[in-house]
């Protein structure tokens, strides 16, 4: 069996909340809180986590409207980046939104996250704008891409 066979990705439960926010922690510099998590499942986003057995490898959260999607936040477990994990987890929302019938998607990445940015540019999302100050960073604040795939 490959490792690609044995990989799931299934809705969030608050049951892996504990599991989510320690990669998001290892992650990210500035993690989202638990709290964030906790709502964006009350607020029936689609929350999905990525897993192999009980490893949690990474997650996922969109917000839906009418006709198109924002993906909220994607992250992947440090030890298993640049293995095609986000991009399958990334497909996994892209087909998700279009099975919504959602005409576009949106995202925003800082500026200084290179290969968040090269995953998204080859999954066919378009630098279209740019945030000023949006991300809180170590000196002041860092500038997001507002990222556009067409569906």
């Amino acid at each position: 069996m490959t490792l690609e066979q044995t990989v799931e990705i299934r809705k969030m439960h608050p049951s892996d909340l504990d599991r989510v926010i320690l990669i998001e922690r290892e992650i990210f510099l500035f993690p989202w809180s638990l709290g964030n998590f906790a709502d964006s499942i009350k607020a029936g986003y689609l929350c999905q986590v990525l897993e192999q057995g009980d490893t949690l490898i990474g997650y996922g959260i969109m917000m839906m409207s009418p006709e198109e999607a924002h993906v909220l936040t994607l992250g992947i477990a440090a030890n298993w980046q640049k293995k095609g994990f986000g991009g399958r987890l990334l497909q996994h929302l892209i087909q998700s939104a279009k099975k919504e019938n959602a005409k576009s998607m949106f995202l925003d990445v800082r500026e200084s996250n290179h290969g968040a940015a090269r995953l998204y540019r080859q999954m066919g999302f378009q630098h279209i704008a740019t945030r000023k100050g949006y991300y809180p960073a170590m000196c002041g604040r860092e500038d997001a891409l507002v990222m556009l795939l067409i569906l």
